[in-house]
């Protein structure tokens, strides 16, 4: 039985964390993931009074992982979910029914809702699970509704797409166009058609779109820091800024940029362990240039530059980057 589920943003998509109705726990707990991204999940327990928190948990698309094993004593149960930092833009703040702490690495938190440097809240959602023959089920569910093996091709489907083969739309249905970007993709690595159900496939996807762009434009961040970066891009006789994406120490990342424009700009910060801007001296750590347009702390998407402050939003100085007669070009982030 699929159960309502409460919506959060992970880039263009809107997601569901699937609270699936069922009776008490008392057997393994395990969490499916029907989404089309890799995904990081967070387990809180709250059990008399006392509740604590443990993670990250990597799921997958079509992945089903077992959490919890043995009986659940707990009296709540709350997940939180996170995209990996290969999609781009930092999800928005997950709604949902409790902020607890987690933090950047594995952790378990004893005493999850009064964090301590450098754990931080986040927004977990409340579930109850379903009870199966196999134990107890809590799924992370997308719009589209997808069974595990439509979830795992979308994921394919997806990362394909962000890696620069023509894998579109992600619908997690085949066809000709994904069978062809599939095969490719798979000589391009020197694997043959078994490499398609290879345990480490999606591995393999995410180190391809990680790397610098073959075609097209990427960041690539040569720092310590990870760094949060926007783009514009010249759309329907004005700049379009998109952000944040999330382009960790020693990693690439490609931001959406549609058709082949002749320019883009570009701007990243790093940032510290908790998020905030890394400060160098009297000022921020920061790559950008002359050309004035607006962003703001959270994820966005901004066509009007006019008048950023006057908006509510932040005047940020962003760099131009010529594309023309460039079959690729990447902005290195150096400190």
């Amino acid at each position: 039985m699929r159960g309502r589920g409460v919506r959060l943003g992970l880039g263009a998509a809107t997601l569901a964390l699937a609270v699936l109705a069922g009776g008490e726990a008392r057997a393994d707990l395990k969490i499916c993931n029907r989404l089309s991204y890799v995904v990081e999940a967070a387990l809180g327990l709250d059990e008399k009074g006392a509740t604590a928190t443990r993670g990250w948990f990597r799921l997958d698309p079509g992945q089903c992982r077992v959490v919890l094993q043995g009986t659940v004593e707990a009296e709540q149960l709350f997940l939180h979910a996170r995209a990996m930092p290969v999609y781009g833009p930092s999800p928005e703040p997950q709604s949902g029914h409790a902020d607890l702490c987690i933090a950047n690495g594995d952790f378990l938190i004893a005493a999850a809702r009064a964090c301590r440097p450098p754990q931080r809240f986040a927004r977990f959602t409340a579930v109850k699970p379903t009870e199966t023959p196999d134990g107890l089920v809590a799924a992370l569910a997308e719009e589209a509704e997808y069974s595990d093996e439509q979830a795992r091709l979308a994921g394919i489907q997806r990362l394909l797409v962000l890696a620069g083969y023509d894998a579109t739309p992600v619908d997690g249905v085949t066809g000709p166009k994904t069978e062809a970007a599939i095969a490719q993709f798979l000589k391009d690595r020197g694997l043959g058609p078994e490499g398609r159900s290879a345990s480490n496939l999606f591995d393999l996807l995410i180190e391809t779109a990680q790397q610098p762009a073959a075609s097209g434009f990427s960041w690539c961040n040569d720092t310590r820091w990870p760094v949060m970066a926007a783009v514009g891009t010249d759309e329907k006789g004005g700049v379009v800024t998109r952000g944040w994406y999330r382009v960790d120490p020693g990693k690439c990342v490609r931001p959406e940029v549609a058709g082949k424009p002749r320019r883009v700009y570009s701007f990243g910060e790093a940032v510290d362990p908790d998020g905030q801007p890394l400060r160098r001296g009297t000022g921020r750590l920061s790559w950008g240039g002359g050309t004035t347009l607006c962003t703001r702390e959270s994820r966005f998407e901004l066509s009007d530059h006019k008048d950023c402050t006057a908006s509510g939003l932040d005047a940020t100085g962003f760099a131009p980057v010529d594309l023309a007669g460039k079959p690729a070009t990447t902005v290195r982030f150096q400190e």
